[in-house]
């Protein structure tokens, strides 16, 4: 009978593919909106070098994080295209039985010339403190096949981090560096003449992150620091701190059976950005924010009532002059949840934010801007939602919700045009025939607009069977603009399916990732010859392709200290591009040795 097991899964796997690193679109994957992790059985959450759950067991705590089981979208960024971000490593939390191997180095080696290494070590200098580092690095040799230019990346992280475990809470410090190296490749109308152009762009982020836990929610719950420091290529630089402060007073009780919390949130925000090309738009923006809320537990169900309160001060220039000004906002936050039963809980709710669009924050998404941005802040100003999610005896867990928002100044991605033209320019063309790589129809850059957006998400979890774990998301989203008259990179539906299965007694990890990703629409420019000047034509409505991507994983341990591993990405071959003129890498394949200790 197990063997049959075994066939039938193998089976399923071989059909759809595996994948341990992630593929071209941002996975989704359930977290915990308030990113406290309750004890859940068997959800498994994103790895971080820091731990992020709980190791403490007061009542109060656990109580809070188990009710408040609101999933979000998490998304974890690709690996088969060129702007790769930082790998996906075991979990490195703290745990200190002797049995457990947290330290580890892998390296691997595969076609399109992808190299990767990562490692983590760490241990305890004395029984409550734990120190270690964290290396991460990824490098292709890009398309070769498809492009006279260069298309090579290389990016690296290099990180240090401290645990500290007190008597009344506990402290996390983590500092660490990183770059992303790449080229403006995604060129679509123009072709480099000059072989020795600088199309290359990199970017280096410095960040120091700090927080304090306390275990007991009496006044003070936690303090958390977030800053960084980032530059790039073309001298844009921009700095960026957040400090957060949440105090509570926890379970008091209003009758027998009803008891309540009390929170206030405390958030101060502060962004610093510079650009020298083109306009040389620079924007200084502080955000604070009062978050007060009050819940209302009866068994699982509760009530939530709380506001948000920002106060935004912003001071934007370019060369044409400086502009300030300050902003008072409200949002209302209102939340009810019903446990009719662990397999059916209802909830429903209103809220809203504002959020600060930064440069640092858009080039995750879109590494290709031009590094001259525009960074207004994103207003929700309100984002109605109702759901059911549920745990059905510990072998399938979902979460179905829909929503309604309205959005003030929702950021999308367009095409910069083909020539920019000097500043001031009496004869309306371009005479700088020396363009810099970012010249070349190959760069992006942000624009905003009002209007409303409908959301329909849903993920779940299931475990067929003791070793193997299945997963699924979907997330349809319509926008309305008032002033756009398309959406841009914005895809109706996305949908990912995984799997992880360990057979062998846990020697052998095979894993799959699939994703589905419908049309997106894009902006595209082509340059006519009238006389006398070169005119600018704009397609407002270029399709970029949907597609479907899938990946495969599989990693055996030869000895307790040593495994081999094998990657599958892409496998289906097709070169199709999350932005116009950026192809992906085609199938890969990644082969490499990890040692554990």
């Amino acid at each position: 009978m197990n063997k049959l097991k075994y066939i039938a899964v193998l089976a399923f796997l071989g059909t759809f593919g595996i994948s341990e690193i992630g593929a071209q679109i941002k996975e989704e994957q359930l977290i915990l909106n308030r990113k406290r992790e309750p004890e859940v059985k068997k959800i498994e959450k994103k790895k971080t070098s820091v731990i992020q759950e709980k190791n403490y067991p007061p009542e109060n705590k656990k109580k809070e994080d188990s009710l408040n089981l609101k999933y979000d979208i998490v998304n974890v960024p690709p690996v088969s295209d060129f702007k790769t971000t930082e790998i996906q490593s075991e979990d490195i939390s703290p745990k200190f039985n002797n049995d457990f191997q947290s330290n580890y180095f892998r390296l691997g080696y595969g076609n399109y010339g992808k190299f990767l290494a990562d490692a983590n070590i760490s241990g305890k200098v004395q029984d409550n403190v734990e120190v270690g580092a964290d290396v991460h690095y990824l490098s292709t040799t890009g398309l070769k096949k498809d492009y006279d230019w260069d298309s090579k990346s290389s990016q690296a992280k290099i990180g240090a981090y401290a645990n500290i475990y007190a008597e009344k809470g506990k402290y996390n410090l983590d500092a660490n560096y990183g770059f992303n190296n790449y080229n403006y490749y995604g060129i679509y109308a123009f072709s480099p003449t000059n072989s020795d152009l600088d199309l290359q762009q990199k970017v280096n982020k410095f960040s120091v992150n700090a927080s304090y836990d306390h275990y007991s929610n009496e006044i003070l719950n936690n303090v958390k620091v977030r800053s960084y420091f980032l530059s790039d290529h073309f001298n844009a630089k921009e700095s960026y701190a957040d400090v957060e402060l949440n105090l509570s007073k926890h379970d008091f009780e209003i009758s027998n059976d009803i008891t309540a919390n009390a929170d206030l949130g405390i958030d101060l925000v502060t962004v610093n950005s510079k650009f020298e090309l083109l306009n040389q738009n620079n924007s200084n923006q502080l955000n604070f924010t009062l978050s007060p809320k009050v819940t209302f537990y009866k068994g699982e169900s509760y009530l939530l009532i709380g506001s948000d309160f920002s106060f935004l001060n912003s001071k934007l220039s370019d060369f044409t002059g400086e502009n300030k000004g300050s902003k008072f906002y409200w949002f209302p936050r209102a939340e009810v949840l019903v446990a009719a039963a662990d397999e059916f809980k209802f909830y429903g709710g209103i809220d809203g934010g504002l959020k600060l669009n930064t440069y640092g924050n858009l080039l995750e998404d879109n590494p290709f801007l031009i590094s001259d941005l525009l960074l207004t802040p994103t207003e929700n100003k309100y984002h109605f939602y109702f759901g059911l999610k549920g745990d059905i005896n510990q072998m399938f867990k979902y979460d179905v919700n829909a929503g309604f928002s309205k959005v003030n100044n929702a950021q999308f991605f367009v095409s910069n045009p083909l020539l920019y033209l000097p500043n001031p320019n009496p004869l309306g063309v371009d005479l700088n025939l020396g363009r810099d790589g970012y010249d070349f129809a190959n760069t992006f850059r942000s624009v905003y607009d009002n209007g409303t957006l409908m959301e329909i998400k849903g993920d779940l979890q299931a475990f067929p069977m003791e070793n193997l774990t299945v997963d699924a998301g979907l997330h349809f989203m319509k926008y309305k603009l008032d002033n756009l008259e398309e959406v841009y990179y914005k895809p109706l539906v996305q949908f990912n399916l995984g799997a992880k299965y360990t057979m062998l007694e846990k020697k052998l990890a095979l894993g799959f990732k699939g994703y589905f990703v419908t049309d997106r629409t894009a902006n595209s420019y082509s340059i006519g010859t009238t006389f006398p000047a070169f005119s600018q034509q704009e397609n407002i409505n270029e399709k970029v392709g949907g597609y479907a991507d899938l990946n495969l994983s599989a990693e055996y341990k030869l000895h307790k200290n040593f495994s081999i591993f094998a990657l599958g990405n892409n496998l289906l071959g097709a070169k199709y591009q999350n932005y116009l003129g950026y192809k992906v890498l085609g199938a890969q394949v990644v082969g490499g040795v990890k040692i554990t200790f």
